[in-house]
């Protein structure tokens, strides 16, 4: 099917790109921690390739690490024409279609944060990956609880006393959780090293994402639709909280061997077309995370974002978007 033809019949003529843009350094390797100069979300229009820019924003100093801090934009949520978002320090929700910022909330103990998803309750559960725990926190920024993912104490652990918006980063982490979804009252988290999304309530239950390490994971049409790292999507039933499905986006980029990029950021348009965002591979010195990249070819794609049949099991279209500001892709919207 002609993507144009795709587009045009469909109502989401438009897509968000939510990230960072990319610190250049001549003179050293930076870590994925120092990367992002920018946060930026900016509107792509998938059928003539142009862009707009929506929001570009940098962390105030008393709200990130003294050097080199990583300032992008990471995963969010959207609910009733509001944009929750955070960066690594920081907590905001913008109202769109104008991005006029309507909530700011940045705490001591928020650290490399991945996510920020609004409760039925009118709170916030903010995902803290560097203290890899979750918290509940009011719309005025009160802490009202929280959650260690891998069930420990979180304070026996780190200091209630350290600033750790001032900490570059935490790692190694001990789940590196990423993502928070809820099935009723019941709050799941994708665990990155454990490769599973686990309820914080009773951690029994959890559905094992054994392909690769997850990262994107949420509730679409009554599915539970996550992301690896490596390119897969993978489908699961909520009820069961078993995998039904796993869709290797490698195998429907073509041939070629390439590295398609770290991938996260997934947008459902329906049940068979889905939207995934993927990041240039840049140098860690943590290559544990990176081992997915041994089995491929070493010739790396630039940041971009995908439309993929998982109906024919085929790529339909594919948009670079370091041209459009973002070098590295995280959420999409």
């Amino acid at each position: 099917m002609n993507a144009n033809n795709l587009m045009a019949n469909n109502p989401m003529k438009k897509i968000y790109v939510a990230g960072g843009q990319f610190r250049r350094s001549v003179f050293q390797k930076l870590e994925e921690w120092e990367s992002c100069k920018q946060a930026m979300v900016a509107e792509i229009d998938p059928v003539s390739k142009t862009s707009r820019t929506c929001v570009e924003y940098e962390s105030p100093k008393e709200a990130a690490a003294d050097e080199l801090p990583a300032i992008l934009f990471k995963a969010t949520t959207l609910r009733d024409n509001k944009l929750h978002i955070c960066t690594s320090t920081e907590v905001m929700i913008y109202d769109v279609p104008s991005f006029r910022l309507a909530t700011y909330i940045s705490l001591p103990f928020f650290n490399d944060l991945h996510h920020v998803y609004p409760t039925p309750q009118g709170t916030l559960l903010v995902m803290v990956t560097g203290l890899d725990m979750v918290a509940e926190v009011s719309l005025d920024g009160k802490l009202l609880r929280y959650w260690d993912v891998m069930g420990e104490d979180t304070w026996s652990i780190f200091s209630r006393d350290i600033d750790y918006r001032k900490v570059p980063t935490t790692k190694p982490h001990r789940a590196h959780a990423n993502h928070i979804f809820q099935l009723g009252d019941e709050i799941f988290v994708t665990r990155f090293h454990q490769r599973d999304a686990i309820s914080l309530q009773d951690p029994t239950r959890k559905i094992e994402i054994a392909i690769q390490r997850p990262h994107d994971g949420f509730l679409f049409n009554g599915l539970l639709y996550f992301t690896t790292v490596d390119g897969h999507v993978v489908v699961a039933n909520p009820r069961t909280l078993q995998v039904e499905r796993t869709h290797d986006l490698n195998k429907m980029s073509g041939p070629s061997g390439e590295n398609l990029g770290w991938c996260r950021g997934l947008l459902p348009v329906d049940e068979r077309f889905v939207w995934v965002g993927f990041s240039r591979v840049r140098p860690t010195k943590f290559r544990e995370n990176l081992n997915w990249i041994r089995q491929k070819k070493q010739t790396h794609r630039p940041s971009h974002i995908a439309l993929y049949d998982l109906q024919s099991g085929t790529c339909v279209e594919d948009i670079e978007t370091e041209p459009h500001g973002i070098g590295v892709v995280f959420s999409l919207f």
